[in-house]
Order: structure tokens, then C-alpha cells, then sequence
């Protein structure tokens, strides 16, 4: 099966050229559903059977190189289409098939009536073409392509409903600015890329792996290597300072939200730092980088998630924090543990992105959680799985946020420093705390709609989806218990990874004996403060007679800032926006093209006019004017020749 992975490709490619060419002419939604979905449904039974076959390999034979053609030859240089099946890329291809799949049958329902309902599976089709090249590609310029293509899909689809409004500007707008960023970091890709064959002479991922870990290369090669790389990552991975696009991603269909801005396109920079292991490991204060930069966006981002109203945005900020954490496990060199809570996150963040369209669904387009309450007895089944998936990522035992989460943070303290265990914890309460704040407001309580909303739970093709995330968030994390707890078998998870995060390992050489004992008393620290958390936003928002809007009365400045966001987009909209487009107005438009290049043009066209004005005056059009010069003309050349004789 491995040698057929480019099916994985080829059929989501098949599915966007019928449903992009052909959907307004088949109408029918059911075979245009079925069309998208099916096609991701093979692509995932195909990964799932290389899985099984890699598995079934000694552990030395698992890496499959499939070789499609030469892509590229030029002189030296070549680079082939081909595709890396290893344990690596298996796992990541299972999560987005799968939790591709299963939101593509969900987006059936959820897009019913939709004018552009064939567009939107074709561009779903698209994405997930793009993101398996990504992640299957055995070199860096096959990545980039996908990389490319997720960054394109990701511009079509938030602005999906290009004539809606969101916020104060337009969907539209909202795409222009995940486009732009996410160029910002892609130039720091390219610009890593080009050092990477400068330095190795290859863009092959097993040889520049093989060369890195062997040849005798000056620390700052790997250092900027690395750093460019990385900020490649925080644009597409949404870290500080490029996470300013994600929020506003929200603007796109909530199905698009759950696919490609929580459980798949986002990880993509986890993905490449991890599958670069052996060159960050080569790096080590950029991995420190990566660390404190994790660490800072997943706690700056679950303090902005505390006080936002709209359902999707409190999400969005979560992914960012989440994501943060997936980025200190790769800068304190736990890349196993940064991959584990990327699948884990992919299962219970998928879910809560569709568990609140489907609250929007049934609150006809209401997103202001302000304007819910009371929901859990019109929508149970809705909100059974949306508590799961709560408590899966606020790190509630036996879910699967629990060991992912739990495992980055004790290696944060491991391999790292207190600082980081402490930072991660706190952010850990405050992710507890604004999920049940939103749990609360929107399920429990009393309700806060008015008689024009009649709120009803979802269809099936929608609410099934729910059940089976809601079954993965809840035993995922299984595949990945600690070694504290598994004992000599291990953690299964970490053992399936090994062979790939090896060579960094030991080029690290951070994991030695540690206590058993201090990472319990971690556990149960963290644990407390989570469950402490969770009663402290149902005391607040359910139990508490004084309203939630007191809190903002009372801590009036905190509370401002926290829902402006840090007055971030104001301040690069001050400091870099405004100044480009005032700059490029009046310096770029008026001055340089107006009265410089356009001046110039007009100047040489008026002057030219003029001299052929002149000229053409002795165009007079009288034949025997014409002779006289022709005679002047052969006296003048007669004279010429007679002198110079």
C-alpha cells in the first residue's frame, strides 16, 4: 500500500477538477458531497493501510521512498517528485485524512443551500491535495510547494462568502491579511531553503539529514538555517509575532475553521521543525527561540481567549495557545511529545470547531455567546460532545489532552527549566478556565435569546461526525500513556517515533534518569489548578449572583485590554500598515509614479510631438517643392563627393 500513497494526492485532485468544473452543472449535493468526502475517505484507507504494512516492517525498514519523476534538472541541481513514507509522515497523513474525512461529511449538512456548495468541496479538495505533497514530500521544494498550495486554499476559503461582512471590514479582507502574513513567513522559508542547498548541496530531505549529522558545519549555518526556517513556522503556525491572521480567519465557513485553521494546515509548521529535528538539534539556541516563543504565544494567546464573546474567535485564540504549546515540546527537544498533542489537538479541537457550528447552525447564524445560554436540552447531543472535547483539552484524566499535555509540560521541566513548566501550567488553568466560561455561557444557564431564535440540535450527517471526535478525544491519548504508567512496554507513541527523532536525540543528549516522583507532584499541581479552573468559571458565570458583566466593571482596564486583543492589529496597523500605505500614496504613487516614470514617458512623448510637428511642416504636399529638394539634395551629395576626392 505504501507504494500506492500518491493515490493520497492524485484522488483529492480528481475530486476539486470535477466538483471545480463540473459542480454547477451536477446541482445534485449529494453526489458532489459524496464526490469530495469519498475521494479523502480512499486517500484515508490507503494511508491507513501503509500504516499497517510500515508496521509490520523491522523498525530499520520503515522508510519508503515512492518516485513519481524527475520534477527538476538543471546542471547539478535535480529534484524529484517523490514521496516519504516513514512513521513520521504516516501519522500526520492519518490526522488530516481522517479528520479530513470526517469533517467533509460534515460540511454536507452544515453547507446545505449554499449557492457555492460545489467551490467549497472543490477547495477542500484542493487543500487537502496540497497538504499531503506537504507532508509526504521527500525534500524541501516539494514541501514548499504544498506548503504554497495550503497558503492559497487557506485565502479562498476564508473569504468563501466574499459579499458577507465580518467584523468591521469584509471576509475579503480577512483573506488578504492571512495571505500576506502567512508571505511574510514564507520568505523566511525560502530564505532557509537556499542556505540548505548552499550548505548541503541537496534539497533531499534523507540527504541533507545525513550530511547535517555527519559533515563538520560552523554553528551559525545551523543557526540561521534553523531561524529561517522558524519563521517560516510562526507564519504558517500562527506564533508570535505572526499569529495576527488566525482570529481573523474565523471569517471563513466554521468547516473550514476545523480542517484547516485547528487540526491540520496550522501544524504544518510543527510538522516541518519536527521532520528538521536533526537541524534544530544542531542549533541549540534557536531552539531555545522556539521555545520561549511557544511558551509566550500559548500563554499570551489563552489570556486574550479569557474575555472574548464571539464562539469562534474564543477557539481561534485557543489554537494559537495550543499550538504554542506543540512549540516549546520541539525547542526543549520533545518532538515525540509536540507530534502527540498536534494529533490529540487535531481530534478534540476539530470537534469543538464543528460542536460550535453546529451551535451556530442552530442558532440561525448567532455567533455572540452573550445571546446563548440554556442550549444543552435543545442541542444534547451537541453539547455531550462539545463537554468532552472541554475537558480533553483542559487536560482532564483519562482524555486524550491529558497525557499530551501533561507530557509537554513535564518535559518543558525535564529538558528545560522551571519557567517554562511554570508559564505552561498557568496557561493550562487559564485554558480550563475560558472553555468552561464558554461551556457555561452557551449551554447552561439561563437563556439569553430572543423569541425570533428557535435553537434545535443538528442533523445526523452533522452530529455523527461529533460522536466519533468525540470518541477519539476521549481514548486518543491512550496511544501515547507516559511510560510512568505504562511501564516496561513504554510509550507507545514515543517507541513508533523513535527511529525518526534518534539522530537529534543523540545529538541533544537531554534525556537521562529522571524522578518518578517529581513528575507526580507535577501532575497532581497542575491537575488541581485545572479542576480548580473549572469551578471557578461555573461559579462565576453560573452560580455567582452578581452578573459577569461586574467583572469587567471591576477589573475595567485588564478586561479592555484583554478584549482589544493587546491593541496588537492597532499597532501594527499604526507602526507598519498605515505607514506603507501613506508612504506608497504619496511617495510611491504620487511622486515617483506620477510625476517621475509618468512624467517622464509624457516628457519624451510631448517632445517628440514637437519635433515631428516641426518635421512635418515641410510635408507640404507640392510636387514641385518636393523636386527642388531632391535637386538641392544631389547638389549637396555632388559637392561631398567632388571635395573628398
Amino acid at each position: 500500500m505504501a507504494q500506492l500513497i500518491y493515490l493520497t494526492t492524485l484522488l483529492p485532485l480528481v475530486g476539486f477538477l470535477i466538483n471545480g468544473l463540473l459542480g454547477k452543472k451536477i446541482k445534485n449535493e449529494k453526489i458532489i458531497g459524496i464526490i469530495g468526502s469519498g475521494t479523502i475517505g480512499i486517500s484515508f484507507l490507503i494511508v491507513l493501510g501503509a500504516f499497517f504494512q510500515t508496521l509490520a516492517l523491522p523498525v530499520d525498514q520503515r522508510q519508503t521512498i515512492v518516485h513519481l519523476f524527475t520534477w527538476i534538472q538543471a546542471g547539478n541541481f535535480q529534484v524529484d517528485a517523490a514521496y516519504q513514507v516513514d512513521q513520521l509522515s504516516l501519522v500526520m497523513a492519518l490526522i488530516v485524512t481522517g479528520v479530513g474525512f470526517i469533517i467533509h461529511v460534515y460540511s454536507i449538512g452544515y453547507m446545505h443551500g449554499d449557492k457555492g456548495f460545489g467551490r467549497f468541496f472543490a477547495y477542500l479538495n484542493l487543500f487537502i491535495f496540497a497538504m499531503m505533497n506537504l507532508i509526504l514530500a521527500d525534500n524541501f521544494l516539494l514541501m514548499f510547494l504544498g506548503w504554497e498550495g495550503v497558503g492559497l486554499c487557506s485565502y479562498l476559503l476564508i473569504g468563501f462568502w466574499y459579499d458577507r461582512k465580518f467584523e468591521k471590514s469584509t471576509t475579503s479582507d480577512a483573506a488578504k491579511k492571512a495571505f500576506i502574513v502567512n508571505r511574510i513567513g514564507d520568505f523566511g522559508f525560502l530564505l532557509g531553503m537556499f542556505l540548505i542547498y548552499l550548505t548541503f548541496g541537496s534539497l533531499n530531505f534523507n540527504d541533507v539529514f545525513t550530511r547535517a549529522a555527519s559533515l563538520n558545519i560552523p554553528q551559525y549555518v545551523f543557526n540561521f538555517i534553523a531561524l529561517f526556517l522558524f519563521i517560516g513556522a510562526t507564519g504558517k503556525s500562527a506564533q508570535i509575532p505572526l499569529y495576527i491572521w488566525l482570529p481573523d480567519a474565523m471569517a471563513g465557513p466554521t468547516p473550514v475553521s476545523a480542517l484547516i485553521h485547528a487540526a491540520t494546515m496550522v501544524t504544518a509548521g510543527v510538522y516541518m521543525v519536527a521532520r528538521c529535528s536533526i537541524l534544530y538539534a544542531s542549533a541549540p539556541a534557536i531552539m531555545t527561540v522556539v521555545a520561549v516563543i511557544g511558551v509566550l504565544t500559548a500563554f499570551f494567546a489563552a489570556t486574550i481567549g479569557l474575555v472574548q464573546n464571539d464562539i469562534k474567535k474564543v477557539l481561534a485564540y485557543s489554537t494559537v495557545s495550543q499550538l504554542g504549546y506543540m512549540f516549546l515540546a520541539l525547542g526543549v527537544g520533545a518532538f515525540t511529545s509536540g507530534i502527540f498533542h498536534v494529533m490529540t489537538h487535531a481530534f478534540f479541537k476539530a470537534l469543538l470547531f464543528l460542536g460550535a457550528g453546529s451551535v451556530i447552525h442552530g442558532m440561525h447564524d448567532e455567533q455572540n455567546i452573550q445571546n446563548y445560554g440554556g442550549l444543552k436540552k435543545y442541542m444534547p447531543k451537541t453539547y455531550i460532545t462539545f463537554l468532552i472535547a472541554s475537558l480533553a483539552i483542559s487536560g482532564i484524566p483519562p482524555l486524550s489532552g491529558y497525557f499530551s499535555k501533561d507530557e509537554i509540560l513535564w518535559y518543558s521541566f525535564a529538558n528545560g527549566n522551571f519557567f517554562y513548566w511554570l508559564i505552561g501550567a498557568v496557561t493550562a488553568l487559564l485554558t480550563a478556565f475560558y472553555m468552561f466560561r464558554l461551556v457555561s455561557l452557551t449551554f447552561e444557564g439561563k437563556e439569553r435569546f430572543g423569541h425570533d431564535k428557535h435553537p434545535h440540535e443538528s442533523p445526523s450527517v452533522m452530529t455523527i461526525p461529533l460522536i466519533i471526535l468525540a470518541v477519539l478525544s476521549a481514548v486518543g491519548g491512550f496511544i501515547g500513556i507516559p511510560e510512568l504508567f505504562s511501564g516496561d512496554h513504554g510509550n507507545q507513541f514515543e517507541n513508533w517515533l523513535e527511529p525518526i527523532f534518534k539522530p537529534a536525540q543523540a545529538r541533544l543528549a537531554i534525556y537521562g534518569v529522571h524522578s518518578n516522583a517529581e513528575e507526580i507532584i507535577l501532575m497532581i499541581v497542575t491537575l488541581a489548578g485545572v479542576i480548580g479552573s473549572i469551578y471557578a468559571a461555573r461559579y462565576i458565570y453560573l452560580k455567582n449572583n452578581k452578573p459577569a458583566e461586574n467583572l469587567s466593571k471591576k477589573f475595567k482596564g485588564v478586561y479592555n485590554l484583554l478584549l482589544n486583543k493587546y491593541f496588537v492589529d492597532e499597532a501594527y496597523d499604526a507602526v507598519v500598515v498605515n505607514p506603507l500605505v501613506k508612504g506608497s500614496d504619496k511617495v510611491l504613487w504620487s511622486f515617483a509614479d506620477v510625476k517621475i516614470i509618468d512624467g517622464l514617458i509624457n516628457g519624451v512623448a510631448g517632445l517628440i510631438e514637437k519635433i515631428s510637428g516641426s518635421i512635418r511642416k515641410i510635408q507640404t504636399g507640392v510636387a514641385q517643392f518636393y523636386a527642388l529638394i531632391m535637386m538641392l539634395g544631389i547638389v549637396a551629395a555632388l559637392f561631398w563627393i567632388i571635395l573628398s576626392l
